[in-house]
């Protein structure tokens, strides 16, 4: 478009949030008529509910009675902090549960910086130290540590812990699993099938219900499993099932010609698969193995059903209490925004890590 004088308007004119909210909001009749009913919607919901969260809610006190009735009472929230983060964890040894979340910390940070050229050896020391170093931080019984039971543990250090090792224990299993079924060895394809088709089929409920019960029975006699251990071997069992079909996806889709490519190479069967074609197929599933690390960390909140009490059961036992009863909503609210946080996190670094890869050559 040129002006009266045959000039080409400077591109300022022709952009900027006018023309945003023209072009995206009000492009016609149609589109004007849902952008105004959506604002009418947010209109209704949003004034009301940060009037209740926020400008009439109650902050400070140290019981019930700082409440009003017309906003939320964070008070309960604030009050029984402590107890949603540690559970019944000892006050003095809590240094040890911040310890292992500085540690968990770390590998958070470390997944979202950018790569430098010693970050997978620095991950890899990292894993070998947190892995067996949260589990001895918080047990104790070790270089002069309290040891501390399980049935101490709960709030959001249960709900971190076994999201993180049901993942290291299902990642392994699931990978060798999706191997297994396209495996031409009839017996290991036949048992990776049976494996995934049962773990995938029975409710993970269920699963955990099972595992805490029938684990004690097959153990050998004078050997002793932990309740919040056979938790999680049956929350890592159905997870491992549900990633290895995400993995089997990734591996066929990548073309026969990368397996020939190997075996031209000169490379067996497990150097090729480790370093051609396991790499490719992880890089295609990612959305979905993301997914799956998602759903693990939220079906964390089923333990409660074998009286392990993670955030979401800590915040159930509280509002037991005759001194807190009805403030349900504050309870799941700060619950569901926690989840939230942690969820939105993960899928954030899932697309950093897309657009990472994207950019790299093949």
């Amino acid at each position: 478009m040129t002006t009266a004088s045959g000039q080409t308007p400077p591109l300022v004119a022709r952009s900027g949030p006018w023309r945003w909210v023209r072009t995206r909001l009000f492009r016609g009749p149609v589109d004007t008529a849902i952008t105004l009913a959506c604002l009418y919607l947010l209109w209704l919901v949003v004034p009301p509910l940060l009037d209740w969260l926020v400008l009439s809610a109650r902050w400070m006190g140290e019981s019930r009675d700082a409440c009003t009735e017309g906003g939320a009472c964070w008070v309960f929230i604030r009050v029984r902090f402590d107890q949603f983060m540690y559970g019944f964890y000892p006050e003095a040894e809590r240094w040890r549960v911040n310890l292992a979340g500085l540690l968990v910390a770390a590998l958070v940070v470390l997944l979202f910086l950018p790569p430098f050229r010693a970050k997978k050896a620095v991950a890899i020391g990292l894993l070998a130290v947190a892995i067996p170093g949260i589990v001895l931080l918080l047990s104790g019984g070790v270089l002069g540590l309290r040891p501390v039971e399980t049935r101490d543990w709960g709030g959001l250090m249960v709900t971190v812990f076994m999201a993180l090792y049901g993942a290291i224990l299902a990642v392994p299993v699931s990978l060798l699993l999706a191997l297994g079924r396209q495996s031409k060895l009839p017996v290991v394809r036949v048992l990776s099938i049976v494996y995934v088709e049962f773990w995938r089929g029975v409710p993970i409920i269920a699963i955990i219900f099972l595992a805490s019960n029938l684990l004690p029975l097959i153990v050998p006699a004078g050997v002793t499993v932990d309740k919040l251990a056979r938790a999680l071997i049956g929350l890592a069992l159905v997870i491992s099932a549900y990633m290895a079909e995400v993995i089997r996806g990734g591996l066929l889709a990548i073309p026969k010609g990368q397996y020939e490519a190997a075996r031209s190479l000169g490379l067996g069967y497990w150097t090729g698969t480790t370093f051609i074609i396991l790499p490719q197929a992880i890089r295609i599933v990612i959305p979905s193995l993301v997914n799956e690390f998602i759903a693990l960390f939220k079906n964390t909140t089923l333990v409660l059903i074998v009286s392990l009490f993670d955030l979401l059961g800590m915040i159930q036992s509280a509002l037991t209490d005759p001194k807190w009863v009805g403030l349900n909503l504050e309870g799941y609210v700060f619950a569901g925004v926690v989840f939230w946080i942690v969820c939105f996190a993960m899928s954030r670094w899932s697309q950093r890590l897309e657009l990472r890869l994207a950019r790299r050559p093949n």
